[in-house]
């Protein structure tokens, strides 16, 4: 990573990104890395290295802009529903340029262009509401929301689109661990679908180019690595280290059920005006309407055990086409510092290190 120091604000810096930025920049020895967290607990992976971490939700707009006083970079990598990934955009932006920030780097997704984009698809393909997954939408919106304060304010702001991030701690790589192990693991028409994977070190490779490449402002770039692996290669790689014989994970086919009563209510529920009345009643009240909406049946019945296919994972496996990432290579001088075999190896060592019943297999 080459740039000039600088003091950056991680709001969200006790997730599974978040605290990899920390680590790398506070590691990398240039910059001064602040981690904000929304509670004390969440600084405990921070606190090994001593860092002048600070308390604030995102919601709170005083509390922010006192969180990122003497910084010039924020990095926005809050993970959530789609009240956090909304709702904290406008108050980060308006507290971060209060606060005398420079520029804002928001971690967007890749997924904005769905989970199996069309073919030619890139950073400049126009975003479509017309998705079916509802975090799709979710970054939709707060991308716009974005760019729109840029527009008229004077903060720099930078959308970067990382595809599916793994590397050591990444719940993508536990989870499908733990499916394999618990024999729920499936691969849609035998994986042979294209993951739009980036190595977590690779993507905050990707932010620091953010904070100083003058073309980036009021821009989104996608993010990846130099390889692309199909689904049964991922599956495969984790097989292996935890013991799990290939042949035991099935090859399903998927239909997408079409909606019903309750998909109708659902997507009901999560449309703006819904969510905005919700959002403003006391948290006790809303709590209240949840047990309620659950005890009525109306919330769907666990899923059976064993596997259990989903529309996300069908489109994220039948993908033909991940967009590339040359626009950033071009703009921000991006390029995966990690490569596939390093990744594949740090993330695998990983899993002994967590715990997990490792074990080669041929599969």
């Amino acid at each position: 990573m080459t740039a000039s120091p600088h003091v950056v604000g991680v709001i969200g810096a006790n997730g599974f990104i978040g605290n990899r930025i920390v680590e790398m920049l506070h590691l990398g020895g240039v910059h001064d890395v602040r981690p904000i967290v929304r509670q004390a607990s969440g600084l405990a992976l921070a606190s090994r290295f001593a860092l002048a971490g600070r308390i604030a939700d995102a919601f709170d707009e005083a509390a922010i802009e006192a969180a990122l006083q003497g910084c010039d970079i924020v990095v926005h990598a809050l993970a959530g529903d789609h009240r956090a990934i909304v709702g904290t955009v406008g108050t980060v932006y308006r507290a971060a340029e209060r606060a005398g920030c420079k520029r804002l780097v928001y971690l967007s997704s890749a997924m904005v262009h769905g989970q199996s984009p069309p073919p030619g698809c890139d950073d400049a393909t126009p975003l479509s509401h017309k998705q079916p997954i509802h975090y799709n939408l979710s970054k939709i919106k707060a991308e716009e929301r974005l760019f729109a304060l840029r527009r008229k304010r004077r903060l720099e702001a930078v959308a970067l689109r990382p595809g599916i991030v793994f590397g050591p701690r990444s719940q993508w790589i536990g989870g499908l661990a733990d499916s394999l192990l618990t024999g729920e693991a499936y691969l849609i028409d035998g994986g042979e679908g294209l993951c739009n994977a980036i190595y977590v070190d690779n993507l905050v490779e990707g932010i620091v180019r953010a904070f100083d490449a003058p073309a980036a402002d009021g821009e989104a770039f996608l993010l990846g690595d130099a390889e692309t692996p199909r689904w049964e290669e991922v599956y495969r790689r984790v097989a292996g280290a935890v013991g799990v014989d290939m042949a035991s994970v099935p090859s399903l086919g998927f239909t997408a059920p079409m909606p019903g009563l309750m998909d109708r209510v659902d997507e009901w529920r999560q449309s703006a005006p819904v969510r905005a009345a919700l959002d403003a009643l006391p948290k006790s009240l809303s709590r209240g309407l949840g047990a309620f909406w659950a005890a009525s049946g109306a919330l769907p019945p666990p899923p059976p055990k064993g596997p259990n296919p989903t529309l996300e994972m069908a489109l994220l496996q039948r993908a033909q086409h991940v967009p590339g990432w040359e626009r950033a290579h071009r703009l921000l001088g991006y390029a995966p510092v990690v490569q596939a075999d390093e990744a594949w190896a740090r993330t695998l060592a990983w899993l002994a290190f967590a715990g997990y019943p490792t074990g080669a297999r041929d599969g």
